[in-house]
């Protein structure tokens, strides 16, 4: 990736961790932590890798993304509302009577969610079956599922990805949010997953470790995702739960919280200054 394209990414994730928190704050509920380590991801395949049209968003041959870790909605939109499929000033309307923007996905009333999600582990099985059937149309859009650390502690994800190896999914691709924090604490101490990777590739994955900050990782693990012929691809993006915001940074306790006022500025603050 060309450093002028990097850093026009970087930028953009920069905007929508400022969607995060704002977001976050005016609803005085959400998930902020998760959010902000998902952005770069998310980022990176609404602006540069998915095949979407924020005009047209039920286009039958676009590409699918699944939030298998819903909770963390508020990145979702932030990057929906940048992408252009709604305006960015409804980011303020998060979880209030009324607003469309529900505390988890709604695919009925939010354009750009191809899922409604929020019970953890569910998502992935709704991506396999997306991904299942463009095989059987002979569709060539591809899915993509994001998944928390924590939440493949759920026996589902891995019903699901035995089913999406069997079946050859290999236009299925599986992220984990590896930012080794969940509601009660580091993931490898309140049921530990580890090794994440291992685990994927013994039930029939591809798999990639990245550093899910870093865009050139992030751009050669997708090119390899496309490339992968035969088996779905799971990358393991290691990354920093509440990246950008200084108090939030490696905090579970920003899992579920959001800031006051004074944290609030303080926060767009920190995300005034980027790498």
């Amino acid at each position: 990736m060309n450093q002028e394209r990097k850093a026009e990414l970087k930028k953009q994730a920069n905007e929508v961790r400022k969607g995060i928190v704002t977001a976050v704050h005016s609803a005085k509920s959400g998930h902020p932590g998760g959010s902000l380590s998902a952005a770069d991801i998310l980022t990176y395949l609404y602006f540069e890798e998915m095949n979407i049209d924020p005009k047209e968003p039920k286009k039958a041959d676009r590409d699918r993304l699944v939030l298998s870790k819903g909770h963390i909605a508020p990145a979702l939109y932030s990057v929906l509302s940048h992408r252009g499929y709604f305006p960015t000033s409804d980011l303020t309307t998060l979880r209030h009577t009324g607003s469309y923007l529900q505390g988890h996905p709604d695919m009925k009333h939010i354009p750009g969610v191809d899922m409604s999600s929020g019970s953890l582990g569910q998502g992935l099985s709704a991506a396999v079956g997306m991904a299942l059937n463009a095989k059987l149309d002979g569709s060539d859009y591809r899915v993509y599922a994001v998944c928390g650390d924590g939440e493949i502690q759920e026996g589902q994800i891995w019903e699901a990805s035995m089913f999406a190896a069997s079946r050859n999914l290999d236009n299925l691709t599986v992220i984990v949010d590896n930012n080794n924090l969940q509601i009660d604490g580091s993931i490898d101490q309140v049921c530990s997953p580890y090794p994440i990777d291992e685990k994927f590739a013994a039930f029939g994955f591809h798999v990639i470790n990245i550093d899910g900050h870093n865009f050139d990782e992030i751009a050669a693990a997708f090119d390899e995702a496309k490339a992968t012929k035969g088996k779905p691809t799971a990358i393991i993006a290691k990354t920093t739960k509440g990246k950008g915001v200084s108090f939030m940074e490696n905090q579970c306790g920003w899992h579920g919280k959001a800031p006051n006022d004074e944290e609030f500025e303080q926060a767009l603050k920190d995300l005034e200054v980027t790498e």
